[in-house]
C-alpha cells in the first residue's frame, strides 16, 4: 500500500522544512562549521542570511556528510512502526552520504528482513534533489507502492536537469572546480561560469559568458532547449532573491513557463558555491 512506506531525504535537497512537513516528507540533516570556530552545526534547511553574511565577511565553511548512527537513529523507529523507507540521496558523486545510506540499509535490512528499505541515489543536489524529491511525493500521492515509485524514480534521474551559475569564482576554486588562474581573469573580466550536473552527479562547468545577466539568461535558454512537457520548475538562491525574481520573469514572460518553487540554497550546498549562487532545475529530455 502506497501510505504503508516513509519518504526520506537529506538537507542537501534545500527544501525548507515546512514545506517538506506539507509533502509529508522526512529529512536527516548534514553537518557544516565555520574554520574558524569548528563548532560543527546541523543544516536544518532554515533560511540562512546570517550564513552567507558571514561568508561574505571572508569565513570559510566546511562540510560533513550524513553519517552511518544518524542514518541507524532516523530509519530504525520508522521500521519499529512497521513501515518500509524510500530514501532519496544526495549525489554519491558530491558525498559519501548515499553510500553511508546504503550500508545502513543493508545492515538493517538484516535486522528486519519484513521490512523494505530502499536507497536511490538521486545524483542530483540542491533544488534539483528537491525536485526529485518532489516527483516522488507525487507518484506516492497517486497511490503508487513503494516498489513502483522507486521505478518511477530511477528511470527519471537523467532527466532531471541542474543548471546554475555564481556570483564568485573563490568558492568553486576551493572545492577544485576552476583552476587559481581561471578564478581571478573570470573576476578581473567579470566572467560568469554557466554549470551543470552531469549523469554521475559531478558539478560540470559547460560554458561562461560575460556578466551575470548573461549568465541568467544563458539558463533560462538551456531550459528552453531541454525542457520536458508539464515538467515542474525550482529555482535556488544563496541570498540573491531578486536574480531569482529576475529568472522567474524570464521564464514567465519570454518562455511562457510558471516556476513552482523558489527557494534557498542551504549551507552544505552553499558552503561549496558562496553567496549570490543561483539555480534552475526541470525535468528535461536529458541532462
Amino acid at each position: 500500500m502506497a501510505d504503508n512506506y516513509v519518504l526520506i531525504t537529506d538537507s542537501a535537497c534545500d527544501i525548507l522544512p515546512d514545506k517538506l512537513a506539507e509533502w509529508k516528507v522526512e529529512m536527516i540533516p548534514l553537518g557544516y562549521l565555520f574554520t574558524d570556530t569548528g563548532k560543527e552545526q546541523l543544516d536544518h534547511g532554515e533560511p540562512i542570511r546570517d550564513f552567507y553574511r558571514s561568508m561574505r565577511e571572508g569565513r570559510v565553511a566546511k562540510t560533513s556528510s550524513v553519517n552511518e548512527d544518524s542514518f541507524i537513529r532516523k530509519f530504525t523507529p520508522f521500521l519499529e512502526e512497521g513501515k518500509d523507507i524510500l530514501y532519496l540521496a544526495f549525489s554519491s558523486g558530491l558525498s559519501v552520504t548515499c553510500e553511508n545510506g546504503k550500508k545502513v540499509a543493508a545492515m538493517l535490512q538484516g535486522k528486519y528482513p519484513e521490512r523494505k528499505i530502499t536507497v536511490i541515489d538521486s545524483l542530483s543536489a540542491s533544488a534539483g534533489q528537491g525536485l526529485f524529491v518532489y516527483l516522488a511525493v507525487q507518484n506516492r500521492d497517486k497511490g503508487m507502492s513503494l516498489e513502483d515509485n522507486a521505478k518511477a524514480l530511477e528511470a527519471e534521474v537523467l532527466h532531471v536537469c541542474h543548471w546554475f551559475t555564481v556570483e564568485d569564482l573563490v568558492y568553486l576554486k576551493r572545492g577544485g572546480r576552476v583552476s587559481r588562474a581561471t578564478a581571478l581573469l573570470g573576476t578581473a573580466l567579470n566572467v560568469k561560469p554557466v554549470l551543470h550536473v552531469d549523469n554521475e552527479g559531478h558539478l560540470i562547468k559547460v560554458t561562461q559568458v560575460r556578466g551575470r545577466k548573461k549568465s541568467i539568461r544563458k539558463m533560462a535558454e538551456m531550459l528552453g532547449e531541454t525542457i520536458a512537457p508539464h515538467s515542474p520548475i525550482f529555482i535556488s538562491h544563496g541570498d540573491c532573491i531578486e536574480d531569482a525574481e529576475l529568472l522567474q520573469e524570464i521564464l514567465e514572460k519570454e518562455y511562457g513557463k510558471k516556476v513552482d518553487l523558489i527557494t534557498y540554497v542551504g549551507s552544505v550546498i552553499g558552503a561549496h558555491s558562496g553567496p549570490g549562487t543561483l539555480a534552475l532545475f526541470f525535468v528535461g529530455t536529458e541532462r
